[in-house]
């Protein structure tokens, strides 16, 4: 029996792919447990010879300060009549007889040796794989149930849902399958492993395995914009000035490109250069289409791209996928048109912008188109401008300058503050009513989103004090200013 003990735990180990001594330490616990319902109210261990087989059982008491339990404490002078070396903390070993499993007791004991070799299965999931997500591995598929593969990794089981499956991809039980690593999840019910094949860090692995040149860090992979199963972008960059990234992603006659081509079942590839300049690397992703014009609007992350009629539909591509891909990758919203359509959109965007200027600065429309020339499309973008920008236009000098920016701030004050009046009502107080309030402050004021008296009396004297001409003791007599026309003393 006590042999067949050691067998029995070489069985299940090699079994489960656990320890040897992880199954033995279960068979202890599962004793022990057992034993609990021989000896009730005893401190009960068990243990097992690791070369005989030998079972022992051991009732353990232990010496303390002041014993609760009479049946498992000893105090001190009790474990010195056992043995004169004892202190607080020894303990002292009892051999107990066997103890006969009876059914309860043997389907007890089989519980708990299946729930620590369950808990090491878990452990040892996650110890060997969640060091290795983000990697390629491959395993042999298992089952195909409602479409989800169940893939044998060797010493796990992981699942590749439909969704991670390329399109019109299907593996049946036995085919050997390359995946990407995706997570590895620890639940209740056990640790799960989700594998990918649609996944963007696929095709980076399977690029890192085909260029050399990526595994030893002379060229990266910057950005990865994919559709799985049909197409994807990829933006490198090499580290090397020698070295041509796309080339060497690309290899002799394609060879490289197409081994990641022909593990993707076909899916295209395109590789683009990577750069910092934001409107090169748009042209570059929306290739093979020929751009016109760029322009690019970083307040709202925009590029806008324009293309000849013949080229339109090739830069948005089937469904939209070339230019969405494109977004993807460069991380800018892309707005395509073609180039009759930004013609007009820029003689529309002139045409508003001179009639603001004309309305707003009292100038005739040849001055306006000169304004427009120079880069200048807003009333915002005149007003709060470096003065010496408006004195670089030829015609003009710095006290023009400084009198159209004054022009632009009154406009846009009187703006903001008929806009306040329209929301409040007639009868709310303005900010120029004010006593010690001039067009100067109220200007910096509406420039910080303060136009209306309430806004200022919510405000801070240090949220106000900077602006120009403005001394702590002024702002702190418009705020009570504006709290006494608030009605907050009322």
């Amino acid at each position: 029996m006590n042999v067949e003990m050691l067998q029995v735990a070489d069985a299940v180990a090699r079994e489960k792919s656990v320890e040897r001594e992880l199954v033995l330490e279960a068979m202890e616990q599962a004793l022990k447990t057992a034993a609990r319902r021989t000896y009730p109210g005893k401190n009960v261990v068990a243990e097992i010879d690791r070369t005989t087989g030998e079972i022992r059982l051991f009732h353990v008491r232990t010496v303390v300060e002041e014993v609760e339990e009479e049946l498992n404490e000893l105090t001190l002078d009790q474990g010195k009549e056992l043995d004169a070396n004892a202190e607080i903390g020894s303990e002292f070993r009892e051999p107990l007889p066997p103890i006969a499993l009876g059914r309860i007791e043997a389907q007890t004991a089989k519980q708990v040796i299946n729930q620590k070799i369950r808990e090491a299965e878990r452990d040892r999931v996650i110890a060997e794989y969640e060091p290795r997500v983000g990697e390629l591995i491959t395993g042999i598929v298992k089952r195909v149930e409602r479409g989800n593969v169940y893939v044998d990794l060797g010493r796990g089981e992981a699942v590749m849902y439909r969704e991670d499956l390329l399109p019109r991809e299907t593996f049946r039980q036995g085919d050997r399958v390359r995946v990407y690593l995706r997570e590895v999840r620890n639940q209740s019910k056990g640790p799960l492993v989700f594998v990918s094949r649609s996944d963007a860090g696929m095709v980076l692995r399977l690029f890192e395995q085909e260029v050399p040149e990526i595994q030893d860090g002379t060229v990266s992979i910057q950005a990865i914009a994919r559709d799985p199963g049909s197409r994807s972008k990829i933006a490198v960059i090499s580290t090397d000035p020698a070295v041509d990234p796309v080339g060497a992603c690309v290899g002799m006659r394609g060879a490289r490109v197409q081994a990641v081509v022909n593990e993707l079942h076909g899916e295209k590839i395109d590789i683009i250069e990577w750069t910092d300049d934001s409107a090169a690397f748009v042209i570059n992703a929306l290739a093979p289409a020929e751009i016109e014009r760029v322009l690019v609007d970083e307040a709202t992350n925009t590029i806008e791209v324009a293309v000849s009629e013949e080229n339109l539909a090739i830069a948005i591509g089937r469904r939209g996928q070339n230019v969405r891909l494109a977004s993807e990758l460069s991380g800018w919203k892309i707005e395509l048109m073609s180039t009759g359509e930004e013609k007009e959109r820029r003689h529309e965007e002139v045409a508003k912008a001179k009639s603001v200027f004309m309305e707003g600065l009292d100038v005739d429309e040849d001055f306006a188109a000169v304004l427009v020339n120079e880069g200048f499309y807003s009333m915002e973008e005149l007003a709060y401008c470096d003065v010496a920008d408006i004195a670089g236009i030829e015609g003009l000098d710095t006290e023009v300058a400084t009198e159209l920016q004054n022009r632009a701030r009154n406009t846009l004050l009187d703006q903001a503050l008929q806009k306040n009046s329209e929301e409040e009502g007639e009868s709310t107080v303005s900010l120029l009513d004010l006593n010690g309030m001039t067009r100067e402050i109220a200007e910096q004021l509406a420039a910080r989103d303060m136009v209306s008296v309430d806004a200022l009396a919510d405000a801070a004297i240090d949220e106000i004090e900077d602006i120009d001409g403005l001394s702590r003791e002024q702002a702190e007599a418009l705020i009570l200013a504006a709290r006494e026309a608030a009605g907050w003393f009322d």
